[in-house]
């Protein structure tokens, strides 16, 4: 018998599993007894090793794996998504991370933990080695909503042009309509 299909959210920077979008998608499978296909693992702020992370909870499980990556989440599911053939929903996703988190080099604190950690010029240069040069649009589901106030949605309309779009006219960077779209979503990740 194959293995069940399953996700593997992928938090953005300054955040973790306990985000809101995260802890959503989680109960919202758990709801439909599907808790045991939903992983979201702690992305280290330092973007090589956050992507070792990812790679890893990939490993851990059988079925088919698709990502949901939130803001530079979304960033780094493209660059996986491509490397191991996979799908992806990307949701408000940093389209120019090495570009966005240049002009954020210094001292941060992670929104749910407070932990305190220092993003430096070396990170934005292994963000640079994580660019996707080109995308397979047929692989991606692609949210946005125009208020983001934090990244440019017409850029990532731009990037993942011939992909499936849900464009939400006003929201936010924290994608304010992630509850009513989450059907989509699952039917989207074969759930």
């Amino acid at each position: 018998m194959a293995a069940a299909s399953r996700i593997l959210y992928l938090h953005g920077f300054c955040s973790s599993p306990a985000s809101w979008k995260a802890r959503l998608l989680g109960d919202f499978l758990a709801a439909r007894g599907l808790g045991d296909r939903f992983a979201c693992p702690v992305l280290p702020p330092v973007p090589l090793a956050a992507i070792a992370s990812a790679e890893a909870a990939l490993s851990g499980g059988g079925g088919e794996t698709t990502l949901v990556g939130s803001s530079l989440g979304g960033y780094y599911a493209a660059w996986l998504a491509e490397k191991h053939d996979l799908r992806a929903v990307l949701v408000n996703p940093a389209v120019m991370a090495p570009e966005l988190l240049a002009g954020l080099v210094g001292r941060h604190s992670n929104f749910h933990t407070g932990e305190c950690f220092d993003f430096a010029d070396e990170h934005v240069t292994q963000l640079r080695l994580l660019e996707t040069p080109q995308v397979t649009a047929a692989r991606y589901l692609l949210l946005v909503e125009t208020g983001d106030e934090v990244l440019d949605y017409r850029q990532a309309l731009a990037r993942y042009a011939g992909s499936r779009q849900i464009v939400i006219e006003g929201g936010d960077h924290g994608f304010l309509s992630f509850p009513r779209l989450l059907p989509q979503i699952l039917e989207f990740c074969r759930l």
